[in-house]
């Protein structure tokens, strides 16, 4: 039985699609690609069928990521269908724990940061307003968090 990860940013055009395919890579050069299913989504849904920002998608493209998800709302369904909701900061958090019917649906909101190893943050920070560099530190953190979370699911039964 497929592992089934959605991750969730506000606008689903930066964080959450990166994190997305990241993990998607991360997993397939692992020989774990068909023991998964990813998506992204996000809490804002003024971006759905947008592809990701360019600058995000350059700079993931410099590491060998691409970015094709079309952006997406979270949906009602999301809880059931997924085993793990993957957020990038607290107000993603608090608008999935607002959403969720069960307490069961609440014990599968994770954030991004709690897999991170080598980085010291507490969220994921939306580079969105940010500089080249906010793309590249955003990667870092993901790529990071990615390989903790692959460890801690690989290990999960």
């Amino acid at each position: 039985m497929k592992k089934k990860i959605l991750f969730v940013c506000m606008g689903n055009i930066c964080r959450s699609p990166a994190a997305e395919a990241i993990m998607r890579s991360k997993a397939e050069a692992a020989g774990l690609g068909d023991r998964y299913e990813f998506d992204s989504a996000g809490t804002y849904a003024g971006h759905s069928g947008d592809l990701p920002d360019p600058r995000m998608r350059e700079a993931a493209g410099r590491r060998g990521y691409r970015l094709t998800h079309r952006a997406r709302p979270v949906r009602d369904e999301d809880f059931s269908r997924f085993d793990m909701l993957v957020v990038m900061d607290e107000r993603n958090y608090d608008a999935l724990d607002r959403l969720a019917f069960t307490l069961d649906d609440k014990a599968k909101i994770y954030r991004m940061t709690d897999f991170s190893s080598r980085h010291d943050y507490d969220h994921v920070p939306d580079p969105y307003y940010e500089g080249r560099e906010g793309f590249e530190l955003v990667l870092d953190l993901l790529e990071d968090a990615c390989d903790g979370l692959l460890a801690y699911t690989a290990r999960k039964p």
